[in-house]
């Protein structure tokens, strides 16, 4: 049966990012069929057979925003050590190799994607660990994802070695290469963490099944010091002497690029996941996005981990993206609230190379769409419905989410998953782990 929506702002976010501030789009079978101004409905709806209507409400009805950088596993981290200098030392890591095991790994990443899923975040790149555990945790919770495997030279949490990473990594992809919303690839852990030939391998398994290569890149000041001591170039100069830059390399972060660092990334087909809200609050900088974009990098917005960032939604990153990036430049007018809501959608879903698939409200496109209520006090009066995304908006006026036209959040609650049932499960397993020692550490 079609769905119908009806009487809303549609922002379509396609190429000529045409809106209908009185709208409709009609879904069929997981697909949007077709979307225009209200008039012209009338006409459409005879031919449209059994339909079911949802009347939008004046709700601003968007693309589902794509997160392109995200570690699920990690909600048990959050709030740890915050101000901590040295936290990666004192709390990450060690708690990673006390806690962290697969059961902690996927009520984590099904604790996450709910909270995904109510701020309006239809697709996510994941990278952790566990992840073919994770990738089961995303079908069943309905959202598109992409599970990446972490695979690094020291002993991770999950497996000991690098060719157990890139075994299981392997596996997960080929197991999952059919899936109609989610896939798997291999996720190196850094430039700085990994091997040259390890880095190598990674990708030539990503790109022989079609997956992005993902990757933290440019991101710390020991990462910038060491490629310069040992290969006197930066870190993107490394992935392309290496050969893996390329138009499947996803780097994450991507703080502290050279101009020349950004015409690699523009000649080899890069693409890159911004997280202004991590990068900001570890004090590590703010990443030359406007150059990037001026010289047509893909750029999508990333959460990075509920550890580093805090929240795992896109309406802080919007709005994080707008402050920093005109305070950094002195200059009001940079990056106007649409540009910022379609690095949010079409945008990531270019990052990630799915923008045949969503990233927009177009015909036969995945029915990937979010309804953001304008009823609540902060978001009256809409004189700019990109900008009462960006500057007013927040998850909690997140109404209705569909995931190829699955609707998995209606009036603002889930409808496959019990969150608190959720949330209850982790914080028992938490409680039965190092992690019920935290509160007396903090």
């Amino acid at each position: 049966m079609k769905t119908v929506i009806t009487n809303g702002i549609v922002l379509t976010m396609d190429q000529d990012r045409t809106m209908y501030p009185k709208g409709y789009v009609v879904l069929d079978e997981g697909k949007i069929l077709q979307a225009g101004p209200m008039e012209e409905l009338g006409a459409a709806l005879p031919g449209m057979g059994r339909h079911q209507v949802l009347d939008a409400g004046r709700a601003i009805v968007m693309p589902g925003m794509v997160n392109t950088h995200c570690h699920l596993g990690m909600v048990p981290f959050r709030g740890l050590g915050d101000d901590c200098k040295d936290r990666l030392r004192v709390f990450l890591l060690p708690m990673e190799q006390k806690a962290m095991d697969a059961e902690m790994a996927v009520a984590s990443s099904r604790y996450a994607i709910c909270e995904l899923l109510l701020a309006g975040v239809t697709t996510v790149l994941d990278m952790y660990y566990f992840e073919e555990q994770i990738a089961q945790v995303m079908d069943e919770m309905g959202i598109r994802g992409i599970a990446g495997q972490t695979v690094m030279e020291e002993g991770a949490c999950d497996l000991a070695s690098v060719e157990d990473a890139l075994a299981y990594g392997e596996a997960a992809v080929k197991r999952y290469k059919d899936h109609p919303r989610v896939s798997c690839c291999l996720a190196p852990h850094g430039t700085t963490t990994c091997s040259p030939r390890t880095l190598q391998r990674a990708y030539e398994i990503d790109r022989q099944y079609g997956q992005p290569f993902t990757l933290h890149t440019a991101e710390m000041d020991y990462e910038m010091a060491q490629l310069r001591e040992s290969y006197g170039c930066t870190p993107i100069q490394f992935l392309d002497r290496l050969g893996v830059l390329g138009p499947g390399t996803v780097a994450a972060h991507c703080i502290q690029l050279t101009e020349e660092d950004i015409r690699l990334l523009r000649e080899k087909g890069g693409r890159v996941s911004h997280c202004i809200a991590s990068n900001t609050k570890a004090a590590k900088g703010v990443a030359p996005i406007p150059r990037l974009l001026a010289q047509g990098v893909p750029v999508g917005l990333g959460t990075d981990g509920p550890a580093s960032g805090n929240t795992l939604d896109l309406f802080t990153q919007m709005r994080f993206c707008a402050n920093f990036h005109k305070n950094e430049n002195r200059d009001r007018s940079l990056f106007p609230a649409g540009d910022i809501v379609a690095m949010a959608t079409i945008g990531g879903a270019k990052a990630l190379g799915l923008d045949g698939v969503t990233g927009s409200i177009e015909p036969g496109k995945e029915a990937d769409i979010v309804l953001v209520e304008t009823d609540s006090a902060n978001m009256f009066p809409v004189y700019d419905p990109y900008s009462a995304l960006v500057y007013s908006a927040g998850s909690a006026n997140v109404k209705d989410v569909f995931v190829a036209g699955e609707r998995l959040v209606a009036d603002k609650k889930l409808t496959k998953a019990d969150l608190k049932g959720i949330r209850r499960d982790l914080k028992e397993r938490m409680e039965r782990s190092a992690f019920g020692e935290m509160g007396e550490m903090v």
